[in-house]
């Protein structure tokens, strides 16, 4: 675990605590399904239409596994207050699936910490872009896609519940100026 000394400041907050840890598990895992049905309960109240995870394109646990994704569990003080899943689709920019943080835990700089973590670790695997998708009624999560560079793109599913779609080049950009075939030289 990262020590909090060095630990990213983002306006005056500390996004790392010494008392809270970012844990891979499987998604099956009781923290993993603690973490998910506070997520969908809560979204259940803050949807208009409310929330059914059986209309829900969710991912199935087996696509948030490693080889084809991750899935990781904010603990504070060893209780489970978050989540969030990387699914890395062949053939298809990697997807932030499922980021939730408990209200009280709320603040901490959890949400940003997940998407730092799951952007590190899909330029790891070799992705260079991540998408996601969200709903208008989470309004702190769509202030956090911008201010961490996500920029809004036309619709990449079909998922019932999302009204914006975003995306961000993680890895390297392609060289500008490179010499291909046909370049011609100084």
């Amino acid at each position: 675990m990262d020590d909090i000394r060095t630990a990213p400041r983002f306006h005056g907050v500390t996004t790392e605590r010494a008392d809270v840890t970012l844990d891979v598990v499987d998604p099956d895992h009781p923290d993993a399904r603690h973490c998910l049905h506070s997520f969908f309960a809560e979204l259940q109240e803050r949807f208009d239409t409310g929330f059914d995870p059986a209309r829900s394109l969710l991912p199935d646990a087996g696509e948030l596994r490693p080889p084809h994704g991750v899935f990781l569990v904010a603990r504070l003080q060893g209780e489970p207050v978050g989540c969030a899943g990387l699914k890395l689709p062949a053939g298809a920019p990697a997807e932030v699936k499922r980021m939730w943080v408990a209200p009280h835990a709320r603040n901490l700089g959890l949400a940003r910490r997940f998407l730092h973590e799951l952007e590190a670790r899909a330029v790891g695997l070799g992705r260079d872009v991540l998408r996601l998708d969200t709903n208008r009624a989470l309004d702190a999560a769509i202030r956090l896609y911008h201010s961490a560079g996500y920029q809004e793109v036309p619709a990449f599913n079909d998922e019932p519940y999302a009204h914006l779609w975003f995306e961000k080049r993680i890895g390297p950009l392609p060289l500008q100026g490179t010499e291909g075939p046909g370049a011609s030289g100084p």
